[in-house]
């Protein structure tokens, strides 16, 4: 899977993932720090990535689009530990890698994953 990191994840939730085998980079490694939300996803677009974050802004961007791409994880988590979120990304993202591959934004929290198809 091809992973955009917002600059809310970790550095080294980015290293776990690729020790995972992701194809995972951080916002900051290809683009300006200062790049807003929209250009993120307009990155993400073009480079075929979903959208990893803690960020809920990119849920409403996203779904206004219409489009099916890029797909997005949203994390929802009571804590932002790094092993928290690490575990919780290793048990989830193989259940949910064909939504990502055909569009979807998923919202992870501690006891639930829900996954909504795009385009709405």
């Amino acid at each position: 899977m091809k992973i955009l990191a917002d600059l809310h994840i970790s550095p080294e939730t980015v290293l776990f993932l690729k020790s995972l085998g992701h194809d995972t980079v951080r916002v900051n490694e290809v683009m300006p720090p200062t790049s807003s939300d929209k250009e993120i996803v307009q990155a993400a677009i073009t480079s075929n990535r979903v959208v990893l974050t803690q960020d809920l802004d990119f849920s409403e961007i996203i779904a206004l689009s219409g489009k099916t791409k890029p797909s997005l994880i949203s994390l929802r988590l009571s804590s932002s530990r790094i092993e928290h979120v690490n575990s919780i990304l290793d048990k989830i993202l193989p259940m949910v890698e064909n939504d990502i591959m055909t569009g979807a934004i998923i919202s992870v929290e501690d006891e639930r994953v829900r996954i909504r198809k795009l385009p709405f």
